[in-house]
């Protein structure tokens, strides 16, 4: 397999920044990942868009090429020739004179086999609920210190996930936006202090269904008729529990199957 450093191929086990790269000093940097099935990217444009905010919002933008970033991708999918895949795309701080100024970013383009596992819609997630706000919320960084600090309280918690709140709102999981469906049928996913997912504008754009952003209180949870996660490598993941709290009957819901057989890739 390979993989692209600041325009160069390299292979994976040789692709390697140097030490003093922001993104190793200080945990500063943005990415994005798709899939491509039968070597087709889903949503590029998309994932493309978030990106590019993403640098923005992180001042990291100034020399990137979207054409030539395309043109990179389209490289690297030719040379692993690997079908079904997820490709990331990763812009660093770059090497700091003095481990704090931002310098020139590192690109950093790598491909791995990815394949979609849609028996895992069956098992569904059990959350538990932690207070807690991720910085900038709207620009998909680097940084998952929280969420990795975590995963003992996770597995205490006889969970698999997280599912984070802050003043009396919920917000998102650490790697997956939320959905609520209430006794009405109503679809609703937080619309404040959130990543906004590219399966989360999906499923807001469908018209069969009563889609809509809101804000969800801790104390809604109880009363969900139905409850699923979203992601890139999840598509719709239902949610079985919460903070051990059966959510519905304890399976996947009717409205979370609709949606996601609905969402065909």
């Amino acid at each position: 397999m390979y993989a692209i450093i600041n325009g160069s191929l390299v292979r994976t086990e040789e692709a390697k920044i140097l030490i003093t790269d922001l993104a190793i000093q200080r945990g500063y940097g943005v990415f994005d990942f798709f899939r491509t099935v039968n070597n087709q990217p889903l949503f590029a444009e998309d994932h493309l868009d978030r990106f590019f905010h993403s640098a923005k919002e992180m001042h990291l933008a100034k020399d990137l090429n979207r054409e030539q970033l395309k043109t990179m991708i389209r490289q690297l999918m030719e040379e692993n020739n690997t079908p079904d895949s997820g490709i990331r795309i990763t812009l660093t701080g770059g090497y700091s004179a003095d481990g704090y100024l931002l310098a020139a970013p590192n690109l950093l383009i790598t491909q791995t086999v990815f394949q979609f596992n849609a028996a895992n819609f069956e098992t569904g997630t059990h959350l538990v609920t932690y207070a807690h706000q991720r910085q900038l919320p709207e620009v998909k960084t680097i940084d998952y210190l929280h969420a990795i600090y975590l995963q003992p309280y996770i597995k205490e918690n006889n969970a698999t996930d997280v599912l984070y709140f802050q003043h009396n709102e919920i917000t998102e999981c650490p790697r997956s936006n939320f959905f609520l469906v209430t006794e009405k049928d109503e679809i609703i996913t937080p619309a404040k202090n959130v990543l906004k997912g590219i399966t989360r504008k999906r499923i807001l754009s469908l018209k069969s269904f009563n889609s809509r952003e809101a804000s969800i209180a801790p104390a809604d949870l109880a009363n969900a008729k139905e409850a699923f996660i979203t992601s890139t490598t999840k598509k719709v993941l239902p949610v079985l529990k919460i903070d051990g709290r059966m959510i519905g009957d304890g399976r996947p819901g009717e409205i979370s199957r609709a949606i996601f057989n609905q969402l065909t890739d």
